[in-house]
């Protein structure tokens, strides 16, 4: 299907699980594979031989130096993982998330989802970017599940689903906000934040941005949305600099 989502390699380790992250994807009709700091570098010959055939996908994928960059495109994100993370964000099984990125490809939206290294997963900072939490229920005992099986079970749910319904026209006035866009008015709102003192005491700060990114990230805002509020920001800021 066109439009499908990117599949975004957090820190991944092992050459070999890539790899098989392009044969999953290739096996479900997805190709935009994109890493963020792969721990040995890229291009890595180990991850050839496990692609079994899918090495157009490892000659495409894009390097990146953080999620921000990976995502920056985006406009809905979708975070795997096992683990509570303290976050409110809708938390969606493998089925629900591949519905919902067939709806917005179907409105023409840049899609991904996130996949964390082998070693420990997502960090919060990446999840507190994602629009949505997606769970893959597992043995209680052991619910670490390899990188590649994710990715093989997300693209077939991506792929099982059904592709039929998707010729509802855009009703929306402005198109939905990219992650770049979005980023970039929280930290012209964390920066204005920063001026007045609002992050106290300064070893909260983390956390406090972490929330204040959380709630922005759940008000699926549009491009309209984001220009806006950063007009507001600019007024705000414009208005006590003078009230000096």
């Amino acid at each position: 299907m066109s439009n499908a989502p990117a599949i975004i390699l957090v820190v991944p380790q092992l050459g070999e699980n890539i790899g098989a992250c392009a044969r999953a994807m290739r096996n479900f009709g997805l190709s935009d594979l994109r890493l963020v700091r792969p721990r040995d570098g890229w291009p890595n010959p180990d991850a050839v031989p496990m692609a079994a055939g899918a090495t157009d996908i490892l000659e495409n994928a894009r390097v990146f130096r953080s999620t921000e960059e990976a995502i920056a495109d985006l406009t809905y994100v979708a975070a795997t993982t096992a683990r509570g993370r303290g976050m409110i964000k809708p938390v969606l099984t493998a089925r629900e998330c591949a519905e919902t990125l067939r709806e917005r490809s179907g409105q023409q939206e840049p899609t991904g989802i996130l996949f964390g290294g082998e070693r420990s997963g997502l960090a919060n900072e990446d999840v507190v970017l994602a629009d949505t939490i997606v769970t893959i229920p597992t043995a209680p005992d052991f619910a670490s599940i390899n990188i590649a099986q994710a990715v093989l079970l997300l693209g077939y749910e991506w792929l099982a689903g059904d592709f039929g319904n998707h010729d509802d026209p855009q009703t929306e006035r402005t198109r939905p906000a990219t992650k770049q866009e979005l980023i970039g008015m929280m930290e012209h709102l964390e920066g204005a934040l920063d001026e007045t003192g609002f992050f106290r005491p300064a070893e909260r700060r983390p956390s406090m941005v972490r929330s204040l990114r959380n709630l922005w990230q759940r008000a699926d805002l549009r491009e309209q949305d984001v220009r806006t509020l950063r007009g507001i920001i600019a007024a705000l800021s414009s208005g006590k600099k003078q009230d000096r």
